[in-house]
């Protein structure tokens, strides 16, 4: 079992980042959040779970401890497996998460892609017991750490990988509130990605 990776970033994608550990490289899949929020060169640490299939073995990071309990917690409702599991990620925090679970929200949980309403009402009546109450709040989960240059291209990724067209994606973007959008792109700062996307994401559901 491997805990928890620490390194230098060489390669960063929407979807998954390459870790420099020194005397090795891995690769770890991970929502759009974490995986645009760092840059090339950047030292990252992750916690990890890996999931072990007979086509291979694949290692999963995340920004805290808390979303990798949620990630392999998910995971045992039927029919929700690693790929979905992320996908509810990178679309709700944990937080999120157990408030759509904790007040029937399916329309919360449908906003997911790859999960419908049989598949949010399968969530809500088996998690409903095991996520337990919110444990952080925002201001103590740690920062993104993204540059604020390209914050629109790195957005709409990050849609795309969750399922969105290009053009749904383009459109998510240009949904964001002004406010939100412009603390992303004053001189000097560094975008939250991962609260650009999550803007993005509530937009796009109420449309």
């Amino acid at each position: 079992m491997i805990t928890f990776v620490r390194g230098t970033v060489i390669h960063a994608q929407a979807d998954h980042l390459v870790v420099d550990l020194g005397a090795v490289g891995v690769t770890v899949l991970c929502t759009p959040g974490t995986g645009l929020s760092v840059r090339h060169g950047e030292h990252v640490e992750l916690m990890t779970t890996m999931v072990v299939r007979e086509d291979g073995w694949t290692l999963y990071g995340f920004i805290d401890a808390d979303e990798r309990t949620v990630f392999e917690q998910v995971q045992t409702v039927s029919g929700i497996g690693p790929r979905i599991a992320l996908a509810l990620l990178g679309t709700l925090s944990p937080d999120e998460l157990r408030g759509a679970v904790a007040n029937a929200d399916e329309s919360a949980l449908t906003r997911v892609p790859g999960i419908g309403r049989k598949g949010a009402q399968r969530l809500i009546l088996e998690l409903a017991d095991r996520l337990g109450p919110s444990t952080t709040s925002p201001a103590e989960r740690p920062a993104s750490t993204g540059a604020a240059a390209g914050w629109q291209q790195a957005v709409a990724a990050g849609l795309m990988s969750l399922g969105w067209s290009a053009r749904e994606a383009d459109a998510g973007v240009g949904g964001i509130d002004p406010a939100l959008a412009g603390q992303a792109t004053e001189a000097g700062s560094a975008a939250d990605i991962g609260a650009l996307l999550k803007a993005a994401l509530r937009g796009m559901d109420r449309s």
